[in-house]
């Protein structure tokens, strides 16, 4: 592990839906790489001091994508880290073009019904609160899926262990740093 970290230039960051394991696979693979671990929609609601469902209600989906992206770019600042990011980060344009050039991007990908067992734990999710979750999961799924393959690293997330998935990254991440 320790030549994984030692060749590691730049952040690896998670995208993928809502319910992907994006924070806690991520807060795992940090613990194994010996690295910080960012969650961006806590750093998001730390820095305005609201709920992420809150920032969606009071300024849309647009302004809330906009500070997003501004903060996403902060977060990227060449310090070596694991990063967790929203479920819609990558879907805009300037922001999965930022992450590309200056980080690893890891594209965790679930099936529907997992994800909507994950996300059906906690009404956290604004993009859920209307509507049949798995049917709004699907749909978000087949709009966002082009983005979420320009990832550089794409990693399947089951029902398995979280433990699982992080090997399956590490490895990717080996993979990717030799070629």
């Amino acid at each position: 592990m320790q030549k994984l970290t030692e060749i590691l230039d730049r952040p690896i960051v998670l995208v993928g839906l809502m319910g992907a394991g994006k924070s806690t696979v991520g807060r795992r693979l940090a613990r194994r790489l010996g690295l910080p671990f960012v969650d961006s929609d806590v750093a998001i609601e730390e820095a305005a001091g609201s709920s992420t469902a809150e920032l969606f209600e009071r300024y849309g989906e647009r302004d809330f994508r906009d500070g997003e992206r501004r903060l996403v770019a902060r977060l990227v600042d060449g310090t070596v880290r694991v990063i967790a990011t929203g479920g819609g980060a990558f879907i805009d344009p300037r922001t999965r073009e930022l992450l590309n050039e200056r980080a690893i991007t890891v594209w965790l990908d679930a099936s529907i019904e997992v994800l909507a067992e994950r996300t059906g734990r906690r009404n956290n999710r604004p993009l859920l609160q209307k509507g049949n979750r798995a049917e709004t999961l699907s749909r978000l799924s087949e709009e966002r899926q082009p983005m979420y393959q320009e990832a550089q690293i794409h990693i399947r997330s089951g029902d398995g262990a979280h433990g699982d998935v992080v090997e399956a990254i590490v490895a990717a991440l080996q993979d990717h740093l030799a070629q």
